[in-house]
């Protein structure tokens, strides 16, 4: 069997190092596995970049050219908001490589047209990343449930007509795919969720298959080491918050940890905890959190991270909202215990109290107790990490995922014979 996944990168952003771990997890059970991506950061020769050198130096411009129709839309949100309008060969590509099976990640950023995944011949199934493949543009659709009707009225856009952007791309999505082959997989049950309730999505088959890491890259390893590498204290309790974007990110909830490690600096954890920040460098002018605080800046590597990982006592994700996070996996894959709100796909890999904390969403005060808990009883805690890392081994090794996508491109194979 041979599987191309589709991605814009095979190295920037949680997607994107999802996806490339699912292309490593196929290899490893034996499936042939390329991917196809715009920007190629790895040395790996089974992935492939869709772009020559010629498109490479218009990338700014084609980059310009894709925002465009936001630019009626000056009051919109500050973030990501997608149109996939600007032509693309992407389909001619794939088709050169053969593939029995095509895997859709992250196709945005002017990576893929709408109106071209119709145009692939073999059967599709799409892991959703986030929710813009049934939205009409935006990336997480916040408290609008307007994607489980046709969108229009986008308050992303600030916009109250219903003949706006998003009902644009609603619509060419609408028209572009309704008769697809399309299979979606998505890493947690909140995500599978809200697919299904929308109105692009409602009647194709939705299955949820978590994300993969590898758990020899991803395990336990000596604190005391890690500690030494990273020139950190012996002596205090690590409390670790990173991601690809860092602080900056408004979806990973910096600015609700900041209230909550104010909050524990004052009822008597000062002098016990200092903060390591990975994804960010040290601002110009830093926020008084009660703690000294450590910015690693931006890890890209496996073997960084994993260091920065054994380092901590806790891992933090303050996420607003999110899918099946790469950090948080990651962390309790190293034995990590983590807290974060009880929203999105954080309890699928979090059992309360059991590898961690789930603070009732947006309550900086239980966040701050969650923390506390995790950390103030040293046996607790041990048991904690150990739990972490069964969690991991028990459902979330790239063999297991990878397993579970294989028995759906076998089946989708099997009825078109």
């Amino acid at each position: 069997m041979k599987v191309v996944l589709l991605n814009s990168s095979d190295s920037e952003g949680g997607a994107a190092r999802a996806a490339y771990r699912l292309h490593q997890g196929f290899q490893g059970i034996g499936v042939s596995s390329q991917m196809l991506v715009k920007n190629k950061s790895s040395g790996d020769r089974n992935v492939i970049s869709s772009q020559n050198s010629i498109a490479n130096k218009f990338d700014k411009i084609i980059s310009t050219l894709s925002n465009a129709p936001l630019r009626f839309y000056p009051e919109r949100n500050p973030g990501i908001f997608s149109t996939q309008w600007l032509p693309d060969s992407l389909p001619d590509q794939v088709a050169k490589l053969e593939p029995d099976i095509i895997n859709l990640h992250w196709v945005c950023g002017g990576y893929l047209q709408v109106e071209s995944i119709p145009k692939f011949n073999q059967p599709l199934v799409w892991t959703l990343h986030d929710m813009w493949p049934f939205t009409g543009g935006c990336h997480y659709s916040e408290d609008c449930d307007r994607y489980t009707q046709s969108c229009g009225s986008c308050p992303q856009l600030h916009n109250n007509k219903d003949s706006d952007l998003s009902r644009w791309v609603w619509q060419r999505k609408a028209k572009a795919w309704k008769k697809l082959n399309l299979t979606l997989v998505s890493p947690s049950v909140w995500l599978a969720k809200c697919a299904n309730s929308s109105s692009l999505f409602k009647n194709f088959r939705v299955e949820v298959i978590p994300n993969g890491i590898n758990t020899q890259k991803y395990k336990p390893i000596n604190r005391h080491w890690a500690r030494e590498i990273l020139n950190l204290p012996q002596d205090k309790q690590i409390v670790l918050f990173g991601g690809a974007g860092g602080t900056g990110d408004r979806w990973k909830g910096f600015n609700l940890l900041v209230p909550a490690l104010q909050s524990l600096s004052k009822s008597g954890w000062k002098d016990r905890i200092e903060l390591l920040v990975f994804g960010s460098s040290e601002p110009e002018n830093p926020i008084e959190l009660g703690f000294k605080t450590n910015y690693l800046g931006r890890l890209a590597d496996d073997i960084s991270l994993a260091t920065v990982y054994a380092a901590a006592d806790i891992f933090v994700a303050p996420s607003v909202i999110d899918n099946l996070p790469n950090t948080v996996m990651e962390a309790l894959a190293c034995g990590i215990p983590s807290a974060a709100f009880h929203i999105g796909g954080l309890p699928d890999m979090i059992e309360h109290c059991s590898n961690g904390y789930l603070a009732k969403p947006y309550e900086t005060e239980d966040l701050a107790r969650g923390i506390a808990w995790v950390l103030e009883d040293p046996n607790r805690h041990q048991k904690l990490c150990i739990r972490a890392r069964q969690k991991v081994e028990k459902e979330f090794t790239l063999q297991i995922q990878a397993k579970r996508y294989l028995s759906i491109f076998n089946e989708l194979l099997s009825t078109l014979k």
